[in-house]
Order: structure tokens, then C-alpha cells, then sequence
């Protein structure tokens, strides 16, 4: 009788606690983020001053923008985008936002060790794949805005704006992004 005491007095409880219903929830975004540690509170304090209420969902994945590319596994973009997929399905999200930081160590592994010596030539590799990840969240899924960020290790998060090269190429646009920041026609 003692073991079943606690199970009738949380039985009450437990049946007032419905499963949330996804209509009632909505997103304001899907957000990318790397796994590194040393970004988490830059990011948390920039998405809070995005007003998004705390209202996203938020994956992180070594290289942010990178696991889009199957790096270091193909596994990470299977990850990605079943975790797009479901956020979309689920908490109806118009946005996704990817933030990519200087300093990265996938970006270093995967490209070179001394990729952040050069803080010019570091910030177009990210750049580059950024542009790949929009691309292809846009391929998926045309009616989501992309926001794309990079943050530095001062604390500065820069928006990053698509190539020219990809906008030159006649490719429709109907996310948020434009070389000129402006939204597409």
C-alpha cells in the first residue's frame, strides 16, 4: 500500500496535463546554431533580441551551416533536416536561422587548422556555405525565410547576405535574403 500512495496522489495531477497540441503552438523560427559552447550565451542574448519570445526551435550541429553539407557525417544533414522537417510540420515556422561563428573547429578540420589565422579568408568559407545552406532550405521549403549570421569571437553578430554569384544566377528568391538585404520581389 505504501509503493501505490504516491501513484494515486500524482494520478490526479497527471490527467489534468493534457499533450500540447501543435495548432496552439506555433514557432517563430528554427534556429541552427554550432555546438560550440562558447557561443551559447551570444546566441541566446541575440535571438532575445530578435523578439522571438523564445518562441524557436533551436538544433545545434558541429559547423552549423557545414552539417548541411554532410560534414562531419551525412548523418548531420539526415539530422537537419528531419529536425526542419518536424518544426515546420508541427510548429508551423516561417523562418530559420543559421548562425555560424569565427573560431569554428569543424570549419578548421574540415578545411584547414590555421583557417582562422585569416579572418578574411575564414569569414568567405562560411560565407560560402552559408549560401549553400540557404539554397537549399529554399529548395525545400520556398515559402521559409532564411536569416544567415556569423558570429565573432568579440561578441558581434553580422548578418550575412548572399553572394552575388547566387544571386546572379537567376534563381528565384522568395526567402528574406538579398545581396542588398532588402526582401525579393
Amino acid at each position: 500500500m505504501k509503493s501505490l500512495l504516491p501513484a494515486a496522489i500524482a494520478l490526479p495531477f497527471w490527467q489534468l496535463a493534457s499533450p500540447a497540441l501543435a495548432e496552439k503552438h506555433q514557432a517563430q523560427a528554427f534556429v541552427l546554431s554550432c555546438i560550440d559552447f562558447r557561443f551559447l550565451a551570444l546566441e541566446f542574448d541575440f535571438l532575445a533580441m530578435q523578439k522571438l519570445g523564445n518562441q524557436y526551435d533551436w538544433t545545434a550541429l558541429a559547423g552549423a551551416s557545414l552539417a548541411l553539407a554532410g560534414f562531419p557525417h551525412n548523418a548531420d544533414t539526415v539530422a537537419f533536416w528531419d529536425q526542419l522537417d518536424l518544426s515546420y510540420r508541427l510548429h508551423h515556422i516561417k523562418k530559420v536561422i543559421i548562425l555560424d561563428h569565427q573560431d569554428c573547429g569543424a570549419y578548421a578540420s574540415k578545411f584547414d587548422p590555421e583557417l582562422s589565422s585569416d579572418p578574411q579568408r575564414e569569414k568567405q568559407v562560411h560565407v560560402d556555405y552559408l549560401n549553400r545552406a540557404y539554397l537549399s532550405i529554399l529548395n525545400r521549403y520556398p515559402d521559409i525565410d532564411v536569416e544567415l549570421y556569423f558570429a565573432k569571437l568579440n561578441g558581434e553578430i553580422i548578418p550575412i547576405l548572399l553572394s552575388s554569384m547566387i544571386h546572379s544566377s537567376g534563381i528565384s528568391f522568395k526567402g528574406n535574403m538579398s545581396p542588398t538585404g532588402e526582401k525579393p520581389d
